[in-house]
């Protein structure tokens, strides 16, 4: 996945520093999905032999050290040559993905959610897949805006991908993210965060950990207007299925959301 210029620019400047602050270089990492993953399927890789996988940048570069995540960057540097064109349409991913990841981290802590850090995790990589599928098909963001534009309650978004190109961004997502080492869990959370509908319309306790995620990554998706963004649309169609199930789930009122939503927006979280 190529990673943002803007980004790859300001962590060059950081690393010619004299002494290159990690702090700094993993809060840029931090906002890139492509360099996160990066650096995530290498801490998370047997040759570590870590007990359990990582799901914080901030963890992985403390644990890859500087010189490592450096040579890392460069490396990233060299393959990710793009066209003026590509940026441009990719702008409108790399433009959500960090604002869904920041909204995450807020809504995580505003509903005393555990898993902070995973909740950002999840924000960042859940589209992880419309570059891909970018690259695969150039007609691709016409699709997706028609997937936006015909979501319902009976329609998924991914239906429409799934009818016109024979996959999907939530598969390629799943499949990247578990080639990046990703927890299982966060995996399966990106394969299903356009099936929201069917896994909240069963109220027995199962997938409690999935439903928990998934509630803080649709409420996200809905005040970042990821609809607007990437879907090209005024209303968010998704949202209108699947908001009783969410807010009655996490226990908010739609007064309750709205006031949430309006208080993240005031702290310019997007």
């Amino acid at each position: 996945m190529p990673p943002q210029p803007q980004i790859m620019v300001d962590l060059q400047m950081e690393q010619y520093m004299p002494h290159p602050d990690l702090k700094i270089i993993a809060k840029l990492i931090s906002q890139d999905p492509g360099l996160s993953g990066a650096l995530l399927k290498i801490v998370n890789s047997p040759h570590f032999g870590l007990t359990s996988k990582v799901a914080s940048i901030q963890r992985a570069v403390n644990l890859l050290g500087s010189r490592s995540v450096i040579n890392i960057i460069n490396a990233l540097s060299i393959k990710g040559e793009m066209s003026d064109e590509t940026i441009v349409t990719l702008n409108r991913f790399w433009d959500t993905a960090q604002d869904v990841a920041m909204t995450c981290l807020t809504l995580a802590k505003r509903v005393a959610c555990e898993a902070v850090d995973e909740a950002y995790t999840l924000g960042l990589f859940h589209n992880c897949g419309i570059p891909l599928m970018l690259r695969r098909f150039p007609n691709y963001m016409g699709v997706l805006e028609e997937a936006y534009a015909s979501a319902s309650a009976e329609r998924r978004i991914v239906d429409t991908e799934n009818r016109l190109l024979n996959t999907n961004h939530a598969v390629v997502g799943y499949y990247t993210a578990k080639s990046w080492n990703l927890p299982t869990h966060l995996c399966e959370a990106i394969a299903n965060h356009h099936n929201a509908l069917s896994i909240f319309s069963d109220d027995s306790g199962r997938d409690a950990q999935l439903k928990n995620l998934l509630a803080i990554l649709k409420m996200a998706e809905h005040i970042c207007a990821c609809y607007r963004v990437l879907g090209a649309q005024e209303e968010d169609h998704e949202w209108a299925s699947i908001e009783g199930l969410i807010l009655d789930y996490v226990g908010l009122s739609e007064y309750d959301f709205v006031n949430l939503k309006e208080s993240i927006r005031e702290l310019g979280v997007r």
